[in-house]
C-alpha cells in the first residue's frame, strides 16, 4: 500500500513538472518574435528635432504650490505658436485654470474622441549638472535638461506629429484632443478643471495616453531585452488622521507608559510589523507577467507561465525580486507629519496607496480595530482622497494602443503594469475605460533615474521615435 502511495505520488510529480515545463515552453513559442533594432530617423531629423526640443527646455515652467508666476509659461505658449504654426491656427483651444491647455482638431467623426496627454511643468533643480539644466544642449549623443524625460519630449514629439500630419493633408478620422497641464507635478487643478468641462459637455474618450511607462530596461531579472511598459492603473491615494489623546481609555496600557507619544509609536510599530494589507496578484498584475514571462531565462519562465501553481509563492517573493512590482500587489502605507500639538496630543498622518477599493476597505476596518487597542483615533482627512478605475485590458482603446506599440517599437517585449506614481490622467478614468499611461521614449537607467534628480536627458534618436510613434498612433485611428 505504500509502494502503491509513493509511485502515485511520484507520478503526480512528474506530471506536473511535464505541464508546467511545456507551459514553459508553449510560452516561449506563442510570444511575438523581436526584430533588431532599427534607427528611425538620420542626423538630419536628429539635429532638427533637437534644436526645436531645445526651445521647450529653456523654458523654466517650474511649478510652485504657494504661487504662479506666467513668466516662464508665457514663454513657453509662445514658442509653441512659432513651432507649431498650422496647430496654432487649425485647433481650438481651450485653457484651465492659470496655464492648463487643451487643443482640439475635429476629425471626420466628430462624435469620436481620442486624446494626448503630456504635462508642461517640470520639478525644481538641485544638485550639481553636468550640463545646466534649461539650456537644451546637445551633447554625447544626448539633449540634457529639465523636462527632457519627464515630459516636454513626448510633448514636442505630439505636437510634432500632428503638425506634420496637418501639413501633409492629413484628415483624422475623429477629433484628436492634445492636454497639456501645467500643475501637474504639484497635483494641480489644471486637468480637474478639463475634466470638469468633459463631464458637463458629455464629452468620452475611446482612449488616452499620458506619461507613465515608457520603453525602459529590464525591469526584473532574467530578461534579455528592453521594455515597454504600458500602465493601466495607477494606485489610488487615501489618507488618515490619527490622534492619540492624553488619555487611552485603555485599562490594559500601563499607566507610566500610558502618554501619547508612546502609544502613537506603538501603533506605528505594529502595523509595520504586522501590516494589515491584502497581498494579491491582480488581473492588471497577472497580464504584466503573462506580457513579460516569454521574454525571460527559462527558470523565471517556468514559474510565471505558470501563476496558477506559484502565484502563492511569488506574492512573497516578489517584493524581493522587485521593489515596484512589490508595490503592485496591493496597498503601501507612509507614516508622516508627527507631531505633539498644543492640547497635549500627538497626531499623525498614515497615507495609503491602494490598487484595489475594496481592499483598501477592509484594510482600514483592521487599522481601526488596531489604533483602538493603543488608544487612538482615526478619522479620514477632508481632502485627497482618490480612487479611479483601471483601464479594462478587453477595451479597443488598450487594445489599438498595445498593437501600435508592438508594431512600433518592434524589438522590445510590452506589458501592461500598475503605475505607484500619479499622473494627470488618473482623472479621466470615468471619462474612458482606455486611460493607458505610456510616454513612447526609449530610455536608460540612467535617463529613468534622472527623473526629477540631476542630469535629465534623452538621446537625440529617441526625440525622433517618439515623433514618429505619434503619427502611426494618429494615422492608425
Amino acid at each position: 500500500m505504500a509502494i502503491f502511495i509513493l509511485i502515485t505520488i511520484l507520478c503526480i510529480l512528474i506530471i506536473l513538472l511535464a505541464v508546467v515545463t511545456i507551459r514553459a515552453v508553449l510560452c516561449k513559442v506563442s510570444a511575438r518574435s523581436l526584430k533588431e533594432k532599427e534607427k528611425k530617423g538620420t542626423p538630419e531629423s536628429e539635429e532638427y528635432y533637437s534644436k526645436r526640443l531645445a526651445r521647450l527646455i529653456s523654458c523654466e515652467t517650474v511649478s510652485h504650490k504657494d504661487s504662479y508666476d506666467d513668466t516662464e509659461f508665457s514663454k513657453l505658449r509662445t514658442v509653441i505658436q512659432e513651432l507649431f504654426p498650422v496647430m496654432s491656427r487649425r485647433a481650438s483651444l481651450r485653457i484651465f485654470g492659470d496655464d492648463c491647455y487643451v487643443y482640439m482638431i475635429p476629425g471626420k467623426d466628430t462624435a469620436r474622441n481620442v486624446m494626448v496627454m503630456s504635462h508642461h511643468d517640470v520639478a525644481p533643480v538641485s544638485g550639481g549638472w553636468k550640463y545646466p539644466p534649461f539650456s537644451g544642449k546637445v551633447a554625447e549623443g544626448c539633449i540634457w535638461g529639465r523636462g527632457t524625460v519627464d515630459t516636454k519630449t513626448p510633448l514636442f514629439a505630439e505636437f510634432s506629429a500632428i503638425e506634420e500630419l496637418l501639413n501633409e493633408g492629413f484628415e483624422p478620422a475623429c477629433n484628436i484632443y492634445l492636454a497639456s497641464s501645467h500643475n501637474e507635478e504639484i497635483a494641480g487643478d489644471g486637468i480637474p478643471l478639463a475634466v470638469s468641462y468633459f463631464r458637463k459637455e458629455g464629452i468620452r474618450f475611446e482612449w488616452i495616453l499620458d506619461e507613465g511607462g515608457a520603453v525602459i530596461d529590464a525591469p526584473m531579472s532574467g530578461i534579455s531585452c528592453k521594455c515597454a511598459m504600458l500602465a493601466v492603473h495607477e494606485k489610488g491615494r487615501h489618507t488618515i488622521n490619527l490622534t492619540a489623546g492624553k488619555s487611552s481609555g485603555h485599562e490594559g496600557l500601563m499607566a507610566k507608559t500610558d502618554t501619547p507619544e508612546v502609544r502613537m509609536a506603538s501603533f506605528i510599530s505594529r502595523v509595520h510589523s504586522h501590516p494589515p494589507f491584502i497581498r494579491r496578484i491582480s488581473p492588471q498584475l497577472r497580464a504584466m507577467f503573462d506580457g513579460l514571462a516569454p521574454y525571460m531565462s527559462f527558470p523565471m519562465r517556468i514559474i510565471f507561465a505558470n501563476m496558477w501553481l506559484f502565484g502563492g509563492l511569488l506574492k512573497r517573493i516578489i517584493p524581493a525580486m522587485n521593489e515596484q512590482a512589490g508595490a503592485m500587489l496591493g496597498t503601501s502605507g507612509t507614516f508622516k507629519n508627527i507631531n505633539t500639538a498644543e492640547d497635549g496630543s500627538c497626531r499623525a498622518e498614515l497615507f495609503l496607496r491602494c490598487v484595489n477599493e475594496d481592499d483598501l476597505s477592509a484594510e482600514i476596518e483592521i487599522l481601526q480595530k488596531t489604533a483602538a487597542d493603543y488608544g487612538i483615533v482615526m478619522s479620514d482627512a477632508k481632502e485627497g482622497n482618490e480612487y479611479y478605475p483601471p483601464a479594462s485590458l478587453e477595451s479597443t482603446g488598450y487594445k489599438y494602443i498595445k498593437s501600435c506599440v508592438e508594431k512600433y517599437f518592434d524589438y522590445v517585449a510590452c506589458a501592461p503594469f500598475i503605475l505607484p506614481a500619479g499622473t494627470d490622467a488618473r482623472h479621466f478614468g470615468r471619462l474612458c475605460d482606455a486611460v493607458i499611461r505610456f510616454a513612447p521614449i526609449d530610455i536608460n537607467n540612467q535617463q529613468f533615474k534622472s527623473v526629477h534628480g540631476i542630469d535629465e536627458n534623452i538621446s537625440t534618436e529617441s526625440v525622433v521615435q517618439a515623433v514618429g510613434f505619434y503619427k502611426e498612433l494618429i494615422k492608425g485611428i
